[in-house]
């Protein structure tokens, strides 16, 4: 059986293509629906996702960011249906993605730390008891688009250290007028913001950065991970954060008596291994 996995943040998508024993992945741009216009993600499958995998596929799976809603779960699936119409399509958000990955069969709290963040309980068997994300505006603590927005809003406030509001100049040649139109007017403003994370992993020894990731990552336990009393459950994490910043979320974890699970940079892997194992 020919099966297409598809991990949707927004900022990437990771696809795999399980054709046999043999695996082959693809990189495209995120297909987030709450920032990505539907005809753009028609492009992304049209001119990159059928070439890789071809149109007789027999099934896709489709975990993505942005799935909040049955509206958005039936737009995704009938776009993927439209250009896959021999396949069976099932689409489910990112957090189910990653607790399968994390977790598989066996029960956990499994968190999101990318672009944006996610935190939900999962029982082995599906969704339980979950903290709603929020966005980058209301929520999304911990995440890219989170320190991003800090590390901005210090920027544009004259509150940066010297050092650094000077390399950002040098970096970015950003003006106020900018990044005010690409947050509030310009399509992925969460994206743009969580472009920055670069920047601050390769400054994480300065004491100003060193504050904002720990505060950061310390929000989201606050106000997502504490939720579940997570020291009788495992507690797992997937990401580009999560894996930029592991040794922090381990000292966190340490500190705080968390029981530590899997952490991985994508679920794409064991995503393939439980899919492929079905």
């Amino acid at each position: 059986m020919k099966q297409l996995i598809a991990d949707s943040g927004s900022t990437n998508t990771t696809w795999a293509l399980l054709d046999g024993e043999q695996v082959t992945t693809l990189e495209t741009v995120g297909a987030n629906p709450l920032y990505v216009k539907p005809a753009q993600i028609k492009k992304i499958i049209q001119k990159e996702v059928l070439p890789f995998a071809g149109a007789d596929v027999d099934k896709v799976w489709f975990y993505g960011a942005g799935v909040v809603s049955k509206e958005s779960k039936a737009d995704i699936k009938a776009t993927l249906a439209e250009y896959f119409p021999g396949a069976s399509v099932e689409v489910e958000s990112d957090i189910v993605a990653a607790c399968l990955a994390l977790f598989g069969d066996k029960d956990g709290i499994a968190c999101i730390l990318g672009t944006g963040s996610n935190c939900t309980y999962w029982t082995g068997h599906g969704l339980g008891e979950s903290v709603p994300a929020g966005g980058f505006i209301l929520g999304d603590e911990g995440s890219g688009a989170y320190m991003g927005r800090k590390l901005l809003s210090d920027y544009i406030k004259n509150l940066l250290p010297d050092a650094l509001a000077a390399e950002m100049d040098k970096q970015f040649h950003l003006t106020y007028p900018d990044i005010v139109s690409k947050v509030y007017r310009e399509e992925a403003p969460s994206r743009f913001l969580a472009s920055f994370s670069v920047f601050i992993n390769e400054h994480r020894n300065h004491p100003y950065m060193k504050n904002l990731i720990v505060d950061s990552l310390e929000a989201f336990f606050l106000r997502n991970v504490d939720r579940f009393e997570p020291r009788q459950k495992r507690v797992g994490f997937v990401g580009s954060v999560a894996w930029a910043y592991q040794d922090f979320i381990y000292q966190i974890c340490r500190n705080a008596g968390y029981r530590m699970g899997p952490l991985y940079a994508s679920p794409i892997d064991g995503l393939v291994k439980y899919h492929g194992g079905k």
